[in-house]
């Protein structure tokens, strides 16, 4: 490697729906308050998905959020973190002032548009993060599994949202990372029987060695006319937890709740779902929507990884991916191919070598 490669680092650029390149920018130098971070892994997210597939991102752009690595660097006025560290990326910073931030509930925060999100994310060799965002990484937990603590503290946040408690029944819809993640936790809790519904053969086979009581497709799923209100499907649960972010599936995941019961939206999409408001008022049912973390939810994570008792292995695809192989996974992951958790790594090694 030149000296000048040395002084730059390899980043995986979003230029297009499904067209990510590698580049080589500039390392980065931590200013106050940040550190430089060498990633070891980060996770791909439905968002990356939303970003790079859907076309939703900016050209230009380098994603990655849930990730793990090692601090080389540290800026002006950071005492807390060491060369050496190993940490994962946390929640953005919140404002700490407002009512919501206040009452616990940083993922709310009313001046969360005012936080700086612009500079690049993990798909790189190297980023910078706010050292106030960064979480230690507990001793016997390695980067890899630790690169899972920000999609596990999504499910786990989803999981509070619902008040789902013992003796209650749920519903996964779609066995993507976090529907993944919040069935492997219900089945660590005892909580169920926990029905999932997916459609992809790969995601399904997952969901029956997590612990689903049974996986069944979209076309099982008993849904009802306005005229019948009150009519309760035969396999209503408690709790339904809709992960996939489809119109259908938000519709159908509403028609499948008891009285009283609660429906969590944690997927994402741009088709908008209607609901019946009859069912809804004469049953006394809830829809609610989940976004991001607790306060405490990436400690939470790390330290149930830490426990041992997740499948971490089930959970995480076997292969890392290249930073070159970045665009690929993509494809793979939206096609429904790749069942676990798909992690870039920029120590894989690359499917086309750099020059020297």
């Amino acid at each position: 490697m030149t000296d000048a490669a040395r002084e730059t680092m390899a980043v995986a650029v979003y230029r297009g729906p499904s067209n990510v390149v590698v580049e080589r920018r500039p390392r980065p130098v931590p200013g106050p308050g940040h550190v430089l971070v060498q990633v070891d892994h980060c996770g791909i997210c439905g968002t990356d998905l939303h970003m790079m597939v859907d076309g939703w991102g900016a050209a230009g752009t380098v994603f990655g959020h849930e990730f793990s690595g090692t601090i080389v660097e540290v800026g002006p006025d950071v005492d807390s973190w060491s060369d050496g560290d190993l940490v994962v990326g946390g929640a953005p910073t919140a404002c700490g002032h407002c009512r919501r931030c206040s009452a616990g509930q940083p993922s709310q925060c009313e001046r969360r548009e005012d936080i700086d999100l612009t500079r690049d994310g993990a798909f790189a060799e190297y980023t910078i993060v706010d050292a106030a965002s960064l979480i230690r990484v507990p001793f016997g937990v390695t980067a890899r599994a630790a690169a899972l603590a920000e999609p596990l503290a999504v499910a786990l946040h989803g999981i509070v949202r619902s008040g789902i408690a013992e003796g209650d029944t749920a519903l996964v819809l779609g066995a993507g990372p976090v529907g993944a993640l919040i069935l492997a936790v219900l089945v660590a809790r005892g909580i169920g029987p926990v029905t999932v519904v997916e459609p992809g053969q790969a995601r399904a086979d997952l969901a029956g060695r997590l612990g689903a009581s049974s996986v069944v497709g979209p076309g099982s799923l008993q849904v009802f006319p306005m005229w019948e209100p009150e009519r309760v499907a035969d396999t209503a649960v408690d709790v339904v937890f809709e992960c996939s972010g489809k119109q259908s599936a938000m519709e159908a995941g509403f028609h499948q709740l008891r009285r009283g019961g609660r429906l969590v939206l944690l997927g994402s999409g741009m088709a908008p779902p209607a609901f019946d408001p009859n069912r809804m008022i004469l049953n006394e049912q809830t829809v609610t929507g989940s976004f991001n973390y607790d306060a405490d939810g990436f400690e939470r994570a790390l330290d149930l990884i830490a426990s041992g008792t997740l499948p971490i292995d089930l959970l995480i695809d076997p292969v890392d991916v290249p930073l070159d192989g970045l665009g690929a996974a993509l494809t793979d992951l939206a096609q429904g191919h790749i069942a676990g958790k798909a992690m870039v790594s920029p120590h894989a090694p690359a499917i086309t070598e750099e020059p020297t």
